[in-house]
């Protein structure tokens, strides 16, 4: 399998097909590469280079026991970008992988990044502070890993099959296929990155990040989104941004990149060609 190392020895496994202008996605919590199967197939069939890898203690990468915060996330992807020597690279980054994709430009710089687009993305803040009014109270996180280390199973089958695609909504066409492949997912990695990382992605604050950001940022959000709510997330980020575009989606779920796939390839190729 393709890793590389970084410097405290983590090893990330990544995928890497194709040739043509170079994607980059960065996956959600606590999922791995193979949630973007939709987008990968479908942007190599249009001839481009498409790059997936597993965020630290995620997938087939190393489970280890520390590092689980944005810095570490930012500056593993700024290692896989300079070991692939990739250039005028699009960066598209789901829900925690938002703000992975967001922290990197900005801790990173944009000398490799042309574009970048979030989906359904953690920035600016999750958590409810008084500069964050309309954030959800930390208590909701504190359940959310309190549920990780009580039935790691059990959570990561109710999540996807009840807020996280839309499928508690009335008349919604629940898949049990996609529900599983989530829960495969979320148990390839590991019990103490996944705790750890809901502190990373509900209490880092990217609102200094998205304003160092130049490069053409999509921001694109479902108003049905029930993991990371609408009001207080994509319309702030792409005010923040100098050079941001709001897609909103009517009734579109959390999990859309999955179940509205069509849709939002179709919108990040004309962005991407735009």
């Amino acid at each position: 399998m393709p890793t590389i190392t970084t410097k405290d020895g983590t090893e990330i496994f990544y995928k890497d097909w194709g040739s043509g202008q170079p994607i980059v996605f960065s996956h959600g919590w606590p999922l791995s590469a193979d949630d973007w199967d939709a987008q990968m197939l479908f942007f190599l069939d249009k001839g481009f280079r498409v790059i997936a890898h597993d965020r630290r203690g995620h997938g087939r990468s190393t489970q280890t026991g520390g590092g689980h915060d944005m810095d570490h996330y930012a500056d593993d992807l700024a290692a896989l970008t300079a070991h692939l020597d990739l250039k005028d690279a699009v960066h598209v980054g789901h829900s925690t992988g938002g703000g992975e994709v967001v922290h990197y430009i900005a801790r990173h710089g944009d000398s490799r990044v042309a574009k970048a687009a979030i989906i359904a993305a953690v920035p600016p803040l999750m958590v409810k502070t008084d500069a964050n009014p309309g954030g959800l109270p930390k208590e909701v996180f504190d359940g959310l890993q309190a549920q990780v280390a009580a039935n790691r199973s059990q959570f990561y089958y109710d999540l996807p099959a009840g807020p996280f695609y839309g499928f508690n909504r009335p008349g919604a066409k629940r898949s049990e296929a996609v529900i599983w492949n989530w829960w495969r997912q979320g148990m390839m990695g590991g019990a103490k990155a996944h705790y750890d990382g809901i502190v990373a992605f509900s209490q880092t604050d990217f609102t200094e990040d998205l304003k160092k950001i130049n490069v053409p940022v999509l921001v694109m959000h479902g108003d049905d989104d029930q993991i990371v709510p609408y009001a207080d997330s994509g319309p702030l980020s792409a005010k923040l941004l100098k050079n941001g575009t709001l897609k909103t989606y009517k009734g579109f779920p959390h999990g859309m990149p999955t179940t509205e796939a069509p849709t939002i390839n179709a919108d990040l190729l004309a962005f991407i060609k735009g």
